[in-house]
């Protein structure tokens, strides 16, 4: 049987490989296995909104199924900052370090360090749209730890856990991760359709 191709609209490769460890019923391909080199716009003020916008792009220009994602931090103290800005927090780099080191630096002396990481997925399949969400809650730790994961893992630790997202393996976030359990709908979704 052959298996359904899912374009994902990233080209995160971390983000990627999270995925594909969870979809191993489908063959997921990157926006770079189908060659599109080009800025997708995220220019919406909501997750689902950049989500949206991204997995339409693909569907409309290249006519494929997809699914994309919109992820940010949204931390209490900060009015749920960064939020859709999470990536380009410190600036247009995406530099995870830059946008840690200002995420503690505004949280410094702040009492209040209670934060969720929320991702939202739209997937397009047979000319139909589905929204997915997850939501991690945890607390901003006061200095980085660990060495794996990417953007704010070091310096978030999950509710009921003493370890950051970085000290973690690759399985063990992904199956209680805001990205694990959007991914887990979207699976539970996929495998109970006959596409």
């Amino acid at each position: 049987m052959n298996k359904l191709k899912l374009v994902f609209a990233t080209n995160n490769k971390h983000k990627l490989e999270e995925v594909q460890a969870m979809l191993t019923n489908f063959e997921i391909v990157s926006l770079a296995d189908i060659h599109c080199f080009e800025d997708i716009p995220e220019t919406a003020d909501t997750l689902e909104g950049n989500a949206i916008l991204k997995a339409n792009f693909i569907t409309e220009k290249f006519g494929l199924d997809c699914f994309a994602d919109d992820t940010g931090l949204e931390v209490a103290a900060l009015n749920n900052e960064p939020g859709v800005y999470s990536a380009r927090y410190a600036g247009e780099n995406n530099n995870a370090e830059a946008n840690m080191n200002k995420l503690l630096k505004n949280l410094e002396n702040n009492p209040n360090r209670k934060a969720q990481f929320k991702t939202a997925i739209a997937l397009n399949i047979q000319g139909k749209q589905f929204i997915f969400e997850g939501i991690c809650e945890g607390t901003i730790l006061t200095e980085k730890r660990g060495k794996s994961g990417f953007g704010y893992d070091p310096i978030f630790m999950p509710d009921g856990f003493n370890t950051s997202f970085a000290e973690m393996d690759m399985n063990e976030k992904g199956n209680i991760s805001h990205r694990g359990k959007a991914i887990e709908k979207l699976v539970t979704f996929l495998n109970e359709h006959h596409w």
